[in-house]
């Protein structure tokens, strides 16, 4: 008997109990060490103050002791909410796996190794409340704790590349300690390792932004994750997101565009060649020929992929539902509230 097929994975569906203010989503790998002492931080920061909160944990398939000890606190800990991941799928997979999850109105991240500081949530989330103008918070690692080549260094070349690539123009795009809105999450999907260019999506998706300074301790147990090595990917990823940013909406004046480049000289030596010819010479040997058609042909198979890509984008939209612009309410009309785009 051919067994019934299996649906696609969807959102995980919610727990029976009231959601909460505040999600805290903290991806994490092979940090045994830091685990006891980060819930316990949380916990600090968040139990004095108003709001309502939980923890969603998300092990990235660590190795060592961290799935058993997130198991151990999540016994005597009702806010806490682990998600073990089958492997290590990277920390973009792990904070949508966590934003999947989350409940809370206002949805916080931050990096599992103490680094960043959970007494500085308090003060963002008090920002959200009360500046309905602002839609995601990113921090700045004013004072940090790093050192300076192989971190400080290639982190500020990269964030002033970001920023002018993407627009976008943030001190700190590395910071992982972030507060949104719900709703922008909800707007924003992450693949690969876009988690470095969250701003640019938020952006992208009707997010405004504002950066502020935050606390940062240097890493006192476990390892770094990070290395020099991962400057090339973001460049990589640079590319992708620019792309995602600029073109999404219209691939055919990308690729199009690229395309008509490279077909109008080409088209201009076969003009030539095809005048040459007439006037009675030899134009078979000749490398410009070749140069010609090749030419055309590159900028005519560029023209019909942003054809393509037109087609996709009405799939994407019209077939999936998702939307192609996002809306928000009318601004106040009190005097003195008004507020920058």
């Amino acid at each position: 008997m051919t067994p019934a097929p299996t649906s696609a994975p969807t959102r995980p569906a919610p727990r029976a109990e009231a959601a909460p203010d505040i999600s805290v989503v903290i991806p994490v790998y092979h940090e045994e060490d830091n685990l006891r002492e980060l819930v316990a931080r949380v916990g600090e920061a968040l139990g004095p103050t108003r709001w309502t909160f939980e923890l969603i944990c998300v092990d990235d398939g660590s190795r060592d002791a961290s799935p058993a000890i997130l198991a151990e606190l999540a016994a005597t800990t009702p806010w806490l909410h682990p998600v073990i991941l089958a492997r290590n799928y990277g920390q973009s997979t792990a904070l949508q796996a966590g934003f999947e999850r989350a409940r809370g109105r206002y949805i916080v991240t931050l990096d599992g190794d103490l680094q960043n500081d959970p007494l500085d949530i308090p003060a963002l989330i008090e920002r959200l409340e009360s500046d309905p103008s602002v839609d995601m918070i990113s921090g700045w690692r004013q004072q940090r704790q790093d050192k300076a080549l192989s971190r400080r260094l290639p982190s500020v070349l990269a964030n002033r590349l970001i920023s002018w690539a993407t627009g976008v123009r943030l001190h700190d795009y590395g910071c992982a300690l972030k507060a949104y809105r719900r709703e922008i999450i909800e707007r924003i999907r992450l693949y690969g390792e876009l988690h470095r260019f969250i701003p640019s999506l938020a952006r992208e998706a009707g997010a405004r932004i504002v950066e502020v300074p935050v606390r940062h301790h240097a890493r006192t147990r476990g390892q770094s994750k990070y290395g020099i090595d991962r400057t090339f990917r973001v460049i990589l990823d640079l590319v992708l997101i620019v792309f995602f940013l600029r073109y999404r909406q219209r691939p055919l004046h990308a690729f199009g565009g690229l395309g008509l480049w490279l077909m109008t000289p080409g088209v201009v030596i076969l003009g030539y060649l095809l005048a040459v010819k007439l006037a009675g010479e030899d134009i078979g040997g000749r490398p410009l020929l070749l140069a010609g058609v090749m030419l055309v042909l590159m900028g005519a198979q560029l023209i019909v992929a942003g054809l393509t890509g037109e087609l996709l984008i009405r799939i994407y939209h019209e077939g999936s539902g998702r939307p192609q612009y996002y809306t928000r309410g009318l601004p106040s009309a009190h005097p003195g509230t008004a507020t920058q785009p």
